[in-house]
């Protein structure tokens, strides 16, 4: 769906020591399954008023403690596709690294359309996006320019037929910056179509995207016998979102995968109206799109506002009325 999808998820990890902000080079290789988590009665609530329902009324935050994020599931790739016809397609190695179906091309090509229509390409100031095929073929073709053109002296994010995609080169020409984030995959191991390729076969189809990130040249994350259980798949989402609070980017577009997704936000949304919680929590379509605010409630974050402006400037006399009045009731009482 098209219509981008607007409210304040509280993440878990805002009172848990356990997520505190890591930087993405020293998180572990080897997930480990997260603590249980505690029961749904117990998770801390927005802090409201003592006669407001917790889980009905408003909470306010300092706007630079918040960033925009713009999610984003990548379009139908050839998986998708065969997965429908027979599940256990997913085993098979034709499906390696999945590139876009030409419908994924024609869906990446309408969300464009959109994004551009409704302004949200001029205020996006990075795209993240999974280090897999179908993750960065989206990726360009939504946020990306148009089709690339000889001379212009800036790499193209992608080449023209990149994947067997029979798609011409995207330039990056006032694009935004582009990373690559292995935390943001989908579930790892067993599917070949969930296994990537290496670095440096990505780069020169990619040439805009900043593999920087990426600490390893192979896919040493994917193994070929364990699947990722959906408790660690979460456990990596939360450590997503706290990596993100590092960045200076404040509007932040990210591509990435069904279970991926949907496993993150699973852990967002207990401490509002249960609809938004389904809004939350519900499985994105092929190229779905959907805007979140998330908050910063434990100073994860450390960058000030650019907005706010302090107030006596030159100094001087400013006591509200009510302020006032009692001070100078004070001051007649004593003497």
């Amino acid at each position: 769906m098209t219509v981008s999808i607007s409210a304040i998820y509280t993440p878990l990890f805002s009172q848990n020591p356990l997520f505190v902000p890591i930087p993405i080079s020293k998180l572990p290789k080897v997930i480990s399954p997260p603590p249980k988590p505690p029961p749904r009665s117990s998770v801390l609530c927005f802090s409201s008023p003592p006669d407001m329902d917790a889980a009905t009324g408003p909470s306010l935050y300092p706007l630079h403690r918040t960033k925009t994020l713009h999610l984003v599931r990548h379009a139908q790739g050839i998986h998708n596709v065969e997965g429908e016809k027979d599940h256990a397609a997913y085993m098979s190695y034709d499906l390696f690294d999945a590139h876009l179906t030409p419908l994924g091309w024609s869906q990446v090509s309408n969300l464009h359309k959109h994004v551009q229509a409704c302004g949200l390409s001029k205020k996006i100031d990075l795209v993240i996006t999974s280090p897999l095929l179908r993750t960065m073929q989206t990726a360009v073709g939504v946020f990306g320019g148009q089709a690339y053109t000889d001379g212009i002296d800036v790499p193209p994010l992608m080449v023209a037929n990149a994947g067997n995609s029979d798609h011409p080169a995207i330039s990056s020409l006032n694009s935004p910056p582009f990373i690559a984030v292995e935390l943001c995959r989908e579930h790892l191991g067993v599917h070949p179509c969930d296994k990537r390729r290496s670095i440096s076969e990505y780069r020169p189809l990619f040439p805009a995207i900043d593999f920087s990130l990426i600490e390893n040249e192979d896919d040493i994350l994917w193994t070929p016998d364990v699947r990722e259980k959906n408790e660690e798949v979460a456990a990596r989402g939360l450590k997503f979102m706290n990596w993100l609070w590092t960045r200076k980017e404040k509007d932040i577009a990210i591509v990435s995968h069904s279970g991926f997704l949907f496993h993150t936000l699973s852990a967002f949304g207990n401490d509002c109206h249960p609809s938004i919680k389904s809004e939350i929590c519900t499985h994105f379509a092929n190229c779905e799109l959907r805007s979140v605010v998330i908050v910063d409630r434990s100073l994860l974050g450390s960058d000030s506002s650019t907005t706010n402006y302090p107030g006596k400037i030159p100094r001087g006399p400013d006591l509200p009325s009510d302020v006032a009045d009692e001070k100078h009731s004070e001051k007649g009482a004593s003497k």
